[in-house]
């Protein structure tokens, strides 16, 4: 039925029918939909105030307004159905074992530790496997997602557990809710003497949303203002009844700290599996599981910590985990020994992809390299559609004339590089929620994984972005480039620092602030044993000066590896130096920190005050 539309063109109207189109599709994919001119809906768009080109990663808003107006159900498909519709047209069925019951074999559980900040989640999985991870977290805060697996005995039989360390800081909700829809059993932990906190109810609300049975571990029992039963009252309240009290919850009090009761807390991780779920899954098929976390590492390339959730990973499977693919070179376990193979529930380290996949990405295994390209490309190319989409704000007419008036926009574009994937889209997820004035925009125009170089900052030059770096520095001639040019680069070790300073910036409610000025570059040439102080670290100074008394940090292949640290001593020779300038050697040692390299660069810097307008 022909129809006139908005300004005289002349569309077909819809009569109410469903048209499902894409994340980030463009008009001529919801013309070819509807059997229209996609011309003919740029103008309807245009009169309704709206610019978009044919072509152009048009979001949901936009398609429904349009869809609105021409009388048609527009729906937009989900990620998930999205990608499950790709992987049908190539045959796979991702998400269900193969064969009958009689393939299927018993598993380890997965657990996901979740609750408050501080409550000693991190201590608690460094009880379990007996390695400490919170020294090398920034502010105490886990922000990396890791995977181990561990054994105890139950009945006199050894029972394998996977755990799922998920980041603890309220930035990284989406990465939380993620790990809670990998995961079997839910871990809570709640500190004694502190209760229930905010972020405990937000983690009880992701567990709850994947439909997984909860283990509540009472923590800190051991502190003198412990109350355990104060703890088991809060949590009655919402819908966690202890089975002490009439209900099915097992809460096991603990302490990570003094190792108390972590085999009864294992223990009971296992009962409720046995108890509660059906973990079973095919060793014999193709593996398909889940990427936990991703890196780009200078001599090994992209590295992703995959979980096998059903078939067998072996090392020369070819593979594809979201938008990157490759043949398995090596897997590597959780203590970096070399395996051959990875059952279900076994999360391990895989070297050989292309790219580095994203926190949360699929993966699986497929016939061959083609098929994994194939896969590979069509999925990053769906991403980055619905990644424009999302990111091109709608753009009025009203809009366009009042940018005129105004002679330019304020707006803030941001590059987002980080160590790891997910700690870039959780720091790009929190930075665009923030709430900001409507004079005001936030645009993150581009992010990766990996060291700041000089493409990026060849973007920020032209775009006049902003560099934020989330543990990671300049490599090569960036640097000096980004100086040279006044490109402005921040580094943050600690999301929440990130956020803060983005959002005062944006509020224009910027206080005085402290202003890194690096004072100079060592290269450690030579490193030194002794039993009495540890490894000296013999340096020479490449530019600027080392200060005994100021800050520094220790950079290996262009991350940071010690942010904020202190020299424990500085000398020439055998005297003391209070600084050492560019061309002269030193020996120096870092306070709280061996484990130095040939090759590691030693940066000095100060904090000056200075006021930001």
């Amino acid at each position: 039925m022909q129809a006139p539309a908005v300004g005289g063109v002349r569309v077909r109207h819809g009569d109410g029918e469903v048209v499902k189109l894409a994340r980030g599709a463009s008009l001529t994919d919801f013309a070819e939909k509807v059997g229209v001119d996609p011309a003919s809906l740029v103008q309807v768009l245009f009169h309704l105030g709206e610019m978009v080109t044919a072509t152009q990663s048009v979001n949901e808003e936009t398609l429904q307004l349009l869809g609105t107006e021409l009388n048609y159900d527009v729906q937009i498909v989900s990620p998930e159905d999205e990608d499950r519709e790709l992987l049908q047209s190539f045959d796979i069925d991702f998400g269900s074992d193969e064969g009958g019951e009689a393939e299927l074999v018993k598993r380890p559980p997965v657990v996901t530790v979740m609750g408050h900040v501080d409550h000693g989640k991190t201590k608690l999985l460094d009880a379990v496997r007996s390695a400490n991870v919170v020294a090398k977290e920034a502010g105490g805060i886990t922000q990396h997602i890791g995977a181990y697996q561990v054994t105890t005995t139950v009945d006199g039989e050894e029972r394998a557990i996977t755990f799922v360390d998920t980041p603890g800081h309220e930035a990284f909700t989406a990465m939380r809710a993620r790990g809670a829809q990998a995961t079997d059993i839910v871990i809570l932990v709640v500190a004694a003497d502190d209760g229930v906190m905010p972020q405990t109810i937000e983690a009880l609300n992701h567990a709850r949303a994947a439909g997984v049975p909860i283990v509540v571990a009472v923590n800190k029992i051991d502190v003198p203002s412990a109350d355990p039963a104060k703890v088991r009252g809060q949590l009655t309240e919402y819908g966690l009844v202890p089975e002490e009290y009439g209900g099915d919850t097992m809460f096991v009090d603990v302490s990570a700290k003094s190792r108390i009761n972590i085999d009864g807390l294992l223990e009971g991780v296992v009962l409720t599996a046995d108890a509660a779920l059906d973990l079973r899954a095919n060793p014999n098929m193709p593996a398909q599981g889940i990427a936990i976390e991703a890196n780009l590492d200078k001599g090994r390339g992209p590295v992703a910590t995959v979980l096998v959730q059903r078939g067998t990973l072996r090392v020369g499977d070819s593979m594809v985990a979201g938008p990157a693919y490759g043949r398995v070179r090596a897997m590597l376990d959780e203590h970096g020994d070399p395996v051959e193979e990875a059952t279900p529930s076994r999360p391990v380290l895989v070297l050989g992809l292309t790219a580095v996949p994203g926190a949360g990405d699929k993966f699986l295994v497929v016939d061959d390299d083609r098929m994994a390209r194939q896969i590979a490309e069509k999925r990053e190319a769906r991403a980055r559609a619905a990644a424009n989409a999302k990111r091109r704000a709608r753009r009025t007419l009203e809009d366009f004339m009042a940018s005129m008036e105004k002679g330019e926009t304020q707006e803030l574009l941001l590059i987002l590089k980080g160590d790891v994937s997910g700690s870039v889209e959780a720091l790009e997820d929190a930075l665009v929620r923030i709430e900001i004035d409507d004079e005001v925009n936030l645009r993150v125009i581009d992010r990766g994984v990996g060291a700041i170089n000089e493409n990026d900052v060849n973007l920020a030059m032209a775009s006049n972005a902003v560099i934020i770096g989330f543990n990671v520095r300049p490599a090569g001639k960036a640097g000096d480039v980004a100086e040279r040019e006044g490109v402005d680069i921040r580094y943050y070790s600690v999301i929440y620092s990130a956020i803060d300073d983005i959002e005062a910036a944006l509020k224009g409610m910027l206080k005085p602030i402290y202003e890194e000025a690096v004072l100079g570059q060592a290269e450690i040439r030579e490193i030194f044993r002794s039993s009495k102080v540890g490894n000296i670290a013999g340096c020479w100074v490449t530019s600027g000066l080392i200060r005994r008394n100021a800050k520094m940090r220790l950079i290996r292949d262009g991350a940071v590896i010690v942010d904020n640290g202190e020299l424990s001593s500085l000398k020439r020779f055998k005297d003391d130096a209070s600084e050492v300038r560019e061309g002269f050697e030193c020996g120096l040692t870092v306070n709280n920190f061996n484990d130095i390299k040939i090759g590691d660069i030693i940066e000095s810097f100060e904090l000056r005050e200075k006021p930001r307008s």
